[in-house]
């Protein structure tokens, strides 16, 4: 093993892994130039819910106290730490903290509710934006373990953030003794998480592991190997720390022996060649001798990490800093020029979108040299922390009627096909799972007769045995389905006189299936104004349409009120208009740039003139999927979150579910039993929930999860006739109203649909553009006419309703 590697071994193997890391150098276009970050450590709090056994950075609440100190640094104490590190030409403000020390100290959460502060990540947000405001510090946010949510949230106020998984091994945080054990926040699981939610987020993320501290070379390679997945997956990982433990007095740890440098040695070298060239590998110059720094830089590593001119190292307060002298002579005696950098590092700072937020990017900006590095002699200066300029103005080609090429469409992907969507042969190996077939279960006969008996409680094992039905017992499901359809509702097919607007296509999620959004650049970006939303709106009601429906893209630099702009800008042109808005995935948007909670977003837009919300962005509620199909949508947890809060405030949403690209008959049974238990919550908590649920069959023809080899071409004829006769036999006597797609089915596949339990061709449209540039050939809109012809065709009385299923 190569970790293991002394002697003449490992002096090959460390010059193996410095021409890797001069090639790296080479085509990052600074060859020979090794980095660090001029920071200051901003300790915000030393209370921790973990007992790592070898940290002396945490402290209890009686030590504080005993020594003078509150649970948390004051506002005034971080800005005048950040204020006296500018003032030296500091451009980082290093934020370290504890694990949520409210969970396990009362002292932290009164100190919070005093201060009026929900977490303690609550206020290291409000605390970034200060530094930002008040002394231009690129805030580094280093909470520990954190959410997908809770990131997404932070994203706005930090160019960077980071986290060490330190080590892999279970056997470190499951067995009693060992430097993990007792510490929930040191699972393996959960720190990988993090680090792949903040690559769906693209976040760029400081990440590494800590050597020494009981873990054995295998668990150490699994460890490194890792850290390169994620890496590879979604480019997010800026730089890889390889942190030497060192003992400590009073720690449980102390007679454990000090990592020695050739091991060091060999386990940077190692990190190295398996993370290659592009891989930025980081070494703490204070935590080995500094004649010892020569052998680091031989074995790989390119960057110092920060160094401090005013901060000691809190984590290691015995270590000092070197002297940034002594450091730049050490690193010129190796033939390196040492240049400080930013605290995101330079390939991010050049590519900016999807990695910078708009309100941090002027930050950034102000700071460095169009490399991306450091400018020379540059003074971080406060700058507001506000919306981009230019407010929400109408940008980009607006015809959105424009022909779509459907035949391969190689010609017009967007610009960054190859990284927005993360690594594809990451998704292929993923996607080598979700697809498999599912496996029959049970006696079609017995799953049926169970079904007529009680369809609403039918069993998983039934249910997926009636997903997988062919033939025969797929044409006796059918016919229970449209008998249960003209139960509950009757032969009347309904619609909605309505018009989608969609009001941007730029956008940086990385949906893989969605041929839609697109790069601001991009030839056909478009944003509109509200004056164009509210001119679409007048227009849809004078053409009889009683509803607008608005979705658009995660596009950063919408303002943070846009939202609630465009319900205004609708309701005021036209009052008595049903505006049914914003898919959950943009309610967590708008909850990360206006800093308010889930609940307090929707009451936002509640009073603003919002009627419902579209249950979109749902796709597939098993993130299993979900992952696969898009690099940074929000988690399936999320999605319900939003939805069960909407129905709680009362506002009524849809349902919906994308199926036919990566995923199996078990998924769909899955999803519709998530569906069911919130509808169960929702109708317990005497609250409406959802009107209705919206089967999407998945559209490949220019999707690019299809177009890179991952999805299969949608769903068959077979499968589309399941999954709508499932959602209503499942969903029975809970959500009354099937919606089939005439947008994706088309006339035929729709009446077919409408004879498996379906009763609703839901909305006229006027225009919808996701599902025509995603390829679909059926159309943008339809007359009433012609959805009073669907019905006709099959024998069916066909009324118009409102959105909320009133009849008109």
């Amino acid at each position: 093993m190569l970790l293991a590697a002394r002697g003449e071994d490992l002096d090959r193997l460390t010059a193996v892994a410095a021409r890797v890391r001069d090639a790296g150098l080479v085509a990052a276009g600074r060859p020979g130039v090794v980095t660090y970050s001029p920071k200051v450590f901003i300790p915000v709090t030393r209370l921790c819910r973990d007992r790592c056994h070898y940290c002396t950075f945490v402290e209890t609440p009686g030590q504080a106290r005993r020594e003078g100190r509150e649970p948390y640094l004051s506002p005034d104490e971080i800005l005048a730490v950040a204020r006296d590190g500018a003032a030296l030409g500091c451009l980082e403000a290093l934020f370290t903290l504890g694990d949520r020390p409210e969970d396990r100290w009362p002292e932290a959460r009164q100190w919070l509710d005093e201060k009026g502060y929900d977490s303690t990540l609550a206020y290291v947000r409000a605390m970034a934006v200060r530094v930002l405001e008040e002394t231009g510090l690129l805030p580094h946010l280093n909470p520990g373990v954190m959410s997908w949510e809770e990131m997404n949230r932070l994203k706005p106020v930090s160019p960077s953030m980071g986290m060490m998984l330190e080590t892999t091994s279970r056997r470190l945080f499951e067995t009693r003794g060992e430097a993990h054990h007792g510490s929930p926040d040191k699972d393996p699981d959960v720190r990988l998480r993090v680090l792949e939610d903040a690559g769906r987020l693209s976040i760029p993320f400081t990440t590494g592991l800590l050597v020494g501290i009981g873990e054995t070379l295998a668990e150490r390679a699994e460890t490194i190997f890792a850290l390169r997945r994620v890496s590879r997956a979604y480019g997010s990982v800026q730089e890889v720390i390889v942190q030497n433990f060192r003992a400590k007095p009073d720690t449980a740890m102390r007679h454990t022996d000090d990592l020695g440098l050739d091991e060091y040695r060999a386990t940077i070298a190692v990190t190295r060649v398996v993370l290659g060239p592009r891989a930025r590998v980081q070494a703490p110059p204070n935590l080995v001798d500094l004649a010892e720094c020569r052998a680091l830089l031989a074995a790989g590593v390119d960057d110092w990490g920060g160094v401090s001119p005013l901060t000691p190292d809190h984590v290691n307060p015995e270590r000092p800093w070197p002297s940034l002298e002594r450091l730049r002579e050490t690193t010129s005696a190796c033939g390196f020029e040492l240049a400080p950098r930013l605290t995101v590092h330079p390939e991010y700072v050049r590519q900016g979108e999807p990695w910078l937020d708009p309100r941090v990017s002027a930050h950034v900006a102000a700071l460095a040299t169009d490399d991306g590095l450091a400018r020379p002699g540059a003074r971080p200066v406060g700058l507001p922390w506000q919306e981009p300029d230019g407010g929400f103005e109408s940008v980009g080609r607006t015809d959105l009627f424009a022909a779509v090429d459907t035949e391969g469409r190689t010609d017009d992907r967007r610009s960054d096909f190859a990284d927005v969507y993360g690594d594809w042969g990451s998704v292929q190996d993923a996607a080598a799972t979700t697809g498999a077939p599912a496996v029959l279960h049970a006696e079609g006969g017995d799953a049926l007769r169970a079904a007529e008996a009680d369809p609403g409680g039918l069993s998983d094992e039934h249910a997926l045995t009636l997903m997988t039905a062919e033939g025969p017992l797929l044409e006796q499901v059918v016919r229970l389905a449209d008998d249960l359809r003209r139960e509950v509702v009757g032969d009347e097919v309904t619609y909605v006189v309505n018009r989608n607007i969609n009001f941007t296509n730029v956008c940086y999620v990385g949906c893989r299936f969605c041929a839609f959004a697109q790069r601001r650049t991009d030839a056909d970006a478009y944003s509109l104004s509200l004056d164009e939303v509210a001119d679409r709106a007048e227009e849809a009601w004078a053409l009889g349409a009683t509803e607008v429906c608005m979705q658009g893209g995660i596009d950063p630099e919408l303002p943070a009120s846009s939202y609630f702009d465009l319900v205004s800008a609708v309701r005021q042109r036209v009052p008595d208009m049903h505006v049914h808005a914003f898919s959950p995935m943009e309610v967590v948007n708008g909850t990360a740039r206006t800093g308010l909670s889930i609940e307090d977003f929707l009451i936002k837009a509640r009073e603003a003139g919002l009627g419902s919300l579209p249950g979109t962005a749902a796709e597939i509620l098993d993130d299993e999927v979900r992952w696969v199909l898009t690099k940074g949508k929000l988690p399936a947890r999320t999605w319900v979150e939003v939805v069960t809060t909407a129905h709680r405030l009362g506002i009524p949403t849809t349902s919906t579910m994308m199926y036919g690209h990566v995923d199996n008959p078990r998924h769909w049974v899955g999803h519709l039993r998530v569906l069911t238990g919130i509808q169960d919550a929702a109708r317990e908590a005497g609250v409406g929930g959802f009107t209705e649920f919206v089967p999407l069959p998945f559209v490949h023809t220019s999707a690019p999860i299809y177009l890179a080899g991952v999805a299969r071409p949608g769903p068959t004829a077979r499968d589309n006739l399941a999954v709508h006769a499932l959602a209503r036999i499942l969903l029975h006597g809970r959500v009354d109203n099937i919606q089939t797609s005439w947008v994706k089915l088309g006339v035929d596949g729709t009446r077919a649909m409408l004879r498996a339990g379906a009763n609703d061709l839901g909305g006229t449209l006027m225009e919808e553009t996701i599902s025509r540039m995603a390829g679909s050939e059926h159309g943008s809109a339809k007359t009433v006419a012609e959805l009073v012809e669907i019905g006709a065709g099959i024998d069916r009385p066909v009324r118009e309703r409102t959105t909320l299923y009133d009849a008109r």
